[in-house]
């Protein structure tokens, strides 16, 4: 649906400031399908990004502000995802070895189980954006990658 049929706008000042308006609504329609695709499984987006970075990281460890520097949602308080992720058994937490007033994280099985189970709900994410063709998501990609140059 056109974004001035969605928010019941006539016009836009121009074609910037609609886009704008319409990357802005997009993403957080986005944002919502994926809390949805999330929720039966008690996690959010921002809980969910950090379990993806830590699993990128095998069986290494990874310090707080690498992690915060990877997250999608950079006003994310990592500290307090990473706490409801050890008290979810999701993640372990260790003293850094050369800097005590630093922690270092790593994904454990339960953590890596439950990202497993997750994807596998994937395709039903996906078909969200079936209006698109494969073709058409890669060049979205590359004017989104554009746009942020």
């Amino acid at each position: 649906m056109e974004i001035e049929k969605e928010i019941k706008q006539e016009r836009f000042k121009d074609e910037y400031h609609k886009l704008m308006v319409n990357q802005l609504f997009t993403g957080k329609w986005i944002t919502n399908l994926i809390a949805r695709q999330l929720k039966p499984f008690g996690l959010t987006n921002q809980q969910y990004n950090v379990l993806r970075i830590l699993r990128g990281q095998g069986k290494n460890y990874i310090s707080v502000s690498a992690i915060s520097g990877r997250m999608i949602d950079k006003m994310s308080n990592v500290s307090r995802l990473i706490d409801k992720l050890v008290d979810k058994k999701l993640v372990e937490r260790r003293i850094n070895k050369d800097d005590r007033r630093q922690a270092d994280i790593q994904i454990n099985q339960r953590g890596l189980d439950l990202i497993s189970a997750i994807e596998k709900t994937e395709d039903d994410l996906k078909a969200n954006f079936k209006s698109l063709t494969e073709k058409e998501a890669l060049q979205l990609n590359q004017l989104l990658d554009k746009l942020r140059g």
